[in-house]
Order: structure tokens, then C-alpha cells, then sequence
């Protein structure tokens, strides 16, 4: 008797564990065309300061290329950045988040000219914890210049748009404070 409840007792479980697994095998779901997703835009205006001198610095070098060039950032040099973004263009001014990623001085020519990856990450207000992320070249003499929004999280998942930026002032260290206007489409 106890053999036969045994093997009733694993025939039971074998049956339950391939319906189970049959009920997980889809591999996808449902969706809707993207053009039924509405999209809103969002306008945001903030400042970021780049500090590259001091006793804390926020923008920092990794690398260096091997080039005997000279001034705060010569081509091939690769920057980790940490920068303060605020509602307006004094340090001291509500802090709304930070700027973290890195950077490249990416130019041989006239104009220096970086390549950006930055997560604009906001830790206040309506849009904390969600970010923007930026990959874009970034010609620093020009003003105003453009940089690409590609994406981002929490509020602005699936993020798309363009940031201007100006810069507000520039030290003979480095140092900058950038105005950022960010026009944002997402869902």
C-alpha cells in the first residue's frame, strides 16, 4: 500500500511540475504599436558646474595620452566626472542632482571638442530618482551647442531630445559652470 501512495505521490508531483513549465514557456507578451504610446515634453533648466582644480574637484583625469601636449585638456585625455547640478549658476544655489559619467577631449582641430557620457541624475523635487542619459559630442567653444539626450530612467524611461548649452563662465583652470536647457520627449 505504501508503495503504491509513493508512486501515486511522484506521479502527482511529475503532473503538477509539467504544467507549471508549460505555463512559462511564452517568451513574450502582448504589446502595443509604439505610436499608440503618448508622449509628453518636458522642459527643464539647470546649471552644472564642472570643477577640474580645488581641493575637491568633480571632474577628474583617468588617462592620458602619451602626447607631451599641454593645458587642462589636451586630446586623448579621458575625464571622470561627478558634477553638481543646480537651479542656478552659484554652487551654493539648490542642489537638484548630479551629472556622473566621463568624458574624452576628442579633437585634434582649432575647436576643442569632448565626447560626453553623462547620467543627469536628479535627487530632488517632482523628477527624483529619474535620470537623463547623454552621449553626444560637445564642441566647447560654440555657444550655443547641442547635445543628444538617448535615453533615461524612472520618470524619463525611454527618453529622447537635445540639450543647449552655455557656457556661463569658464576659469583659466578649467573650471565651468554650464547652463543646460533640456527639451525631453517621453511617455
Amino acid at each position: 500500500m505504501e508503495k503504491k501512495s509513493a508512486i501515486l505521490a511522484c506521479i502527482l508531483v511529475l503532473n503538477m511540475c509539467t504544467s507549471i513549465s508549460l505555463v512559462q514557456c511564452e517568451y513574450y507578451s502582448q504589446s502595443l504599436p509604439y505610436n499608440q504610446v503618448k508622449e509628453q515634453k518636458t522642459s527643464l533648466h539647470f546649471y552644472m558646474h564642472d570643477i577640474l582644480g580645488g581641493s575637491k574637484p568633480t571632474a577628474v583625469p583617468i588617462a592620458r595620452a602619451n602626447s607631451g601636449q599641454g593645458g587642462p585638456a589636451p586630446f586623448g585625455t579621458l575625464f571622470a566626472i561627478d558634477d553638481p547640478l543646480t537651479e542656478g549658476p552659484e554652487i551654493t544655489s539648490t542642489l537638484i542632482g548630479n551629472g556622473r559619467g566621463m568624458y574624452v577631449s576628442a579633437s585634434q582641430d582649432a575647436i576643442p571638442t569632448l565626447v560626453m557620457y553623462m547620467d543627469l541624475g536628479f535627487t530632488s523635487g517632482k523628477f527624483n530618482g529619474s535620470s537623463i542619459s547623454v552621449f553626444s559630442r560637445n564642441p566647447i567653444t560654440e555657444s550655443p551647442r547641442e547635445m543628444a539626450i538617448v535615453g533615461g530612467r524612472g520618470l524619463f524611461r525611454f527618453a529622447k531630445g537635445y540639450i543647449t548649452v552655455h557656457t556661463h563662465s569658464f576659469s583659466g583652470n578649467g573650471d565651468a559652470v554650464l547652463e543646460y536647457n533640456a527639451e525631453i520627449v517621453h511617455p
